[in-house]
């Protein structure tokens, strides 16, 4: 195709866009039509002005369609949403429905996650985060929050920080799942966030509960922070090691079942959190200490090799210092070089090979992914990649330190400045009560909803138009006997059915997608008789015309003369019902699904969305998590019954424009 036809063709697309939402007289202006020159035809209610002019029945149809301005942006809605949900998701290559993340739970929708204020940017002394929300620290002392700082329902915030820590400087910040603990150069701890399990104060309460382990008395007189090596927090826990090997250690035991045996230590050199465990290494440096035997006693140092123990691993190298994930650990040894240990997946670990004479310097660790800088000042991630937080930027240089943050990474420069920084963002329409992206399960969910209601409706048409076509063209005994069996299949109340059908195949295991193709056909088979009745009607009407003699007076067979001249005949009704029972079996497979029938979890649709939404605390405190969807589902089906309702009234001669 020449590049001239392209551009006429995009020209004419261009001006039936213009002149279907804006009118004629924007198309004119736009796109430099004199009046002088010659050009399409104007119409006016599907009639051109000039009265001599023969115009066929589907020019006319098209023109009074482009008239109805909300008609024509609903085509336009539609055609982007199926285009959405059908390509969309071959671009989400991180994406699987059985995703989900416990630090990410109830989320509202941001894009925040990695907005570094710009005071912080140019002066970093310290990054730290663990689940939604991120804490700086500048050279000058002062602190930053940025992120989801919403701690769920408690009406919580941790951007606000408290007036104590704005005018005192800091010297060491740390957060954790929902709380922040700050160090000022006074050495006294200040705390922020939930304090529900004793995260940064002791209180009547948490002195009751056996399960929580109070904040130590030494921490709350004040420490000496000349001597603070690490403070670092975790699920509902923190600590604080000195250069001594004395460790504080405080939270929730139930979220850290080996916490007690960390209280006490003294002979402690680094120290971290996984999601489960504390894990440390004491004094010895030649192995993961977490009072549990055999937790972490076996080491990878590449994937597909067989484990080995530690201590015969280590062969007399001392590990200088230790940082976690979630599930894993990644020890850094004297020599430069590094190791996993821990509990990950095979195919998301990839330990770089380092080149002979570099080594790394530091190692950070996010929730699933470590990023570490060498003495060559060459930057490396690895381990999970769902949000890209492992994917370093080409022509980074010039890096002095590294900052993980729970997806994400931060590069700085010798100076604190920030050279770059890549991960998650945030989420657009936030995350549902599992940590998955609500965005991504719309696109997802919409491909589900949009692709039964389509299917139901060719099963609809191909057994509603066939029966309808027989009945109404051969009359007699053959009408009455398939208008009662349409009468019976009629009276099948759909949603009793379906319910009992559920209970009944609750006994039986089914996968998702044999339950979604049930679901197809019960829709398409329950769904028929209205197009039966409809196409019925018609033909009533249309065997009495002169062309349906004349056919058979040619003998033409009579299935010939149903299919072949009496069909395309009455197609524009059917099209009309069609779009409009395409919207009607959408709302359906949404119905059912949230009623527990259709689409199960993991598997998103739009209605098993709505359904885990469906209670009163995500109606009031979680509203992302049905508004989206719902508004999404409201607006389609809007705009594809509109399509329908104009198309029944343009292609209805007797009907008007204001109609």
């Amino acid at each position: 195709m020449s590049k001239e036809k392209k551009e006429n063709i995009f020209r004419k697309c261009g001006r039936w866009l213009v002149r279907g939402l804006l009118g004629p007289q924007f198309e004119e202006k736009w796109f430099h039509i004199k009046k002088d020159e010659p050009k399409e035809i104007q119409y006016k209610n599907g009639v051109p002005d000039d009265s001599e002019l023969i115009v066929s029945p589907g020019r006319q149809i098209f023109n009074r369609f482009l008239e109805r301005k909300f008609a024509v942006l609903s085509v336009f809605v539609v055609l982007f949403m199926f285009l959405i949900v059908t390509i969309v998701p071959h671009f989400m290559t991180k994406y699987y429905d059985a995703y989900t993340e416990v630090t990410q739970k109830d989320l509202p929708p941001t894009m925040s996650f990695m907005s570094v204020p710009k005071d912080l940017q140019g002066n970093i002394k310290q990054i730290s985060s663990y689940g939604s929300f991120s804490v700086g620290l500048s050279n000058d002392g002062e602190v930053y929050v940025w992120g989801a700082t919403k701690i769920g329902a408690t009406g919580l915030n941790v951007r606000d920080i408290p007036e104590e820590v704005k005018n005192n400087k800091m010297a060491f910040v740390a957060a954790g799942i929902d709380h922040i603990i700050a160090i000022g150069e006074d050495g006294k701890m200040y705390g922020w966030g939930s304090n529900r399990f004793g995260q940064y104060a002791v209180t009547e309460t948490t002195l009751a509960n056996p399960n929580l382990q109070p904040v130590p008395e030494a921490v709350l007189n004040g420490l000496d922070v000349s001597h603070i090596k690490k403070v670092v927090c975790g699920f509902q826990a923190s600590a604080i090691l000195m250069d001594d090997g004395v460790l504080y250690i405080w939270g929730n035991k139930q979220a850290y079942s080996n916490l007690v045996n960390f209280v006490d230590k003294d002979n402690i050199v680094d120290i971290d959190f996984t999601l489960n465990y504390v894990v440390g290494i004491d004094e010895k440096q030649n192995s993961v200490y977490t009072g549990t035997r055999g937790l972490y006693d076996t080491v990878r140092t590449s994937i597909g090799g067989k484990g080995e123990k530690l201590f015969q691993f280590l062969a007399g190298r001392k590990i200088n210092e230790i940082t976690a994930t979630s599930t894993s650990i990644c020890i850094l040894l004297d020599d430069g070089s590094i190791a996993m240990v821990g509990d990950f997946p095979t195919d998301v670990i990839d330990v770089p090979t380092l080149p002979e004479g570099e080594g790394f310097t530091l190692i950070e660790g996010g929730t699933y992914h470590y990023t570490g800088v060498t003495n060559k000042g060459n930057v490396y991630s690895f381990g999970g990649d769902h949000y890209r937080q492992a994917e370093v930027p080409e022509g980074l240089t010039g890096v002095s330190k590294i900052y993980a943050g729970a997806f994400q990474s931060y590069a700085v420069d010798e100076n604190g400045s920030l050279l770059n920084k890549w991960g998650l963002k945030g989420y657009l329409f936030g995350t549902d009560d599992r940590g998955a992206d609500i965005a991504q399960r719309v696109i997802a969910g919409g491909r589900v909803t949009m692709t039964v209601g389509a299917v139901a409706v060719i099963i609809e048409i191909i057994i509603g138009v066939s029966i309808g076509l027989i009945a109404g063209y051969f009359g007699g005994w053959v009408d009455i006997f398939l208008m009662r069996v349409a009468e019976v299949f009629g009276s099948i109340p759909l949603y009793p059915f379906m319910l009992i059908l559920s209970s009944l195949l609750a006994q039986v295991s089914l996968s998702t997608d044999a339950r979604l193709y049930m679901i197809m056909v019960i829709l398409g088979i329950l769904g028929w008789p209205g197009f039966a009745r409809i196409t019925r009607a018609q033909i009533l009407v249309a065997r009495e015309s002169e062309y349906v003699t004349a056919a058979q007076a040619m003998g033409v067979r009579e299935v010939r003369i149903a299919f072949k001249h009496i069909l395309p005949n009455i197609i524009s009704v059917i099209l009309v019902n069609m779009t409009l029972s395409f919207a009607a079996s959408m709302q359906t497979e949404t119905s059912l699904s949230f009623l527990g029938f259709g689409v199960t979890y993991p598997q998103p649709s739009w209605g098993n969305m709505l359904s885990r939404a469906s209670n009163a605390t995500a109606a009031i405190n979680f509203w992302w998590q049905w508004l989206f969807t719902s508004a999404i589902l409201v607006f389609t089906t809007v705009c594809i019954n509109t399509i329908g309702d104009t198309l029944r009234d343009v292609m209805d001669p007797k009907s008007t424009n204001d109609k």
